[in-house]
């Protein structure tokens, strides 16, 4: 292999890493695991195009432009990326959506008057049902590994109670999205401000988290199902140079 192809198949990989980073909002998974990335392409000289797919052609707009303006966002921050493209594929608003991004317009630019709701605004409500869902997952984990252990007790464990692993180290992300503490003695279980729970409000803030939880992957598995329904290869994502 020469040095070029060497230097061709990294770019791709750090590229592909970068859109790991791209999660869809509602389902809390990154949108490569979801199978949302059609096609990516890197040039020799550095410019990168994206196509992205979704498991329905009327998605949220809302979510569609997060999920390709987040894309183009973290590709751009690759030093060596002389250019990048972000295209939608088979969305009702797919036109506009990529000419606002082709523009770098922004959501309002894109949409006008009908960007009625804040992005960021947007971004923090799922930011913080995500949270409430790798905090339940991990208390669920804890007392399956220490059945002797009641739901009373989840109020009194903190971060460094956890065992290492995937199950925590994605609760230490969300909690860092939404600005809460990740040092070791930090309580586990809190809401979006930090606060604790007392009394009946543990038990009644599992079973909330608990449904939150359910509700994300539930839809996840949705839309896995209707994006293998709506092209005839889910697989197909293609990486090239």
């Amino acid at each position: 292999m020469t040095a070029d192809s060497r230097r061709a198949d990294a770019r791709r990989t750090e590229a592909w890493r970068a859109l790991d980073r791209v999660i869809d909002p509602e389902l809390d998974e990154p949108g490569t695991d979801l199978d949302f990335v059609a096609s990516l392409e890197v040039s020799d000289d550095g410019d990168v195009a994206v196509h992205l797919r979704l498991p329905t052609s009327f998605c949220a707009p809302n979510f569609a432009y997060l999920m390709a303006s987040d894309a183009k966002a973290v590709l751009s921050e690759l030093d060596w990326a002389r250019s990048v493209s972000v295209a939608l594929d088979d969305h009702h608003d797919s036109a506009i959506i990529n000419a606002g991004l082709a523009a770098d317009a922004g959501y309002r630019g894109t949409f006008g008057y009908e960007a009625d709701d804040d992005l960021e605004e947007l971004r923090t409500t799922f930011r913080r049902k995500a949270h409430v869902a790798a905090m339940e997952r991990s208390l669920t984990a804890l007392m399956a590994a220490h059945p002797w252990r009641s739901p009373q007790d989840m109020a009194t464990v903190v971060l460094g109670d956890l065992p290492p692993g995937r199950t925590t180290d994605d609760l230490l992300d969300r909690r860092s999205a939404i600005g809460l503490s990740t040092r070791p003695d930090a309580p586990v279980m809190v809401d979006h401000l930090g606060a604790g729970y007392v009394g009946l409000d543990v038990q009644l803030a599992l079973r909330r988290a608990r449904s939150t939880r359910i509700s994300i992957e539930g839809n996840a598995h949705f839309c896995r199902g209707l994006l293998r329904t709506r092209y005839d290869d889910p697989d197909r994502t293609t990486i090239s140079a």
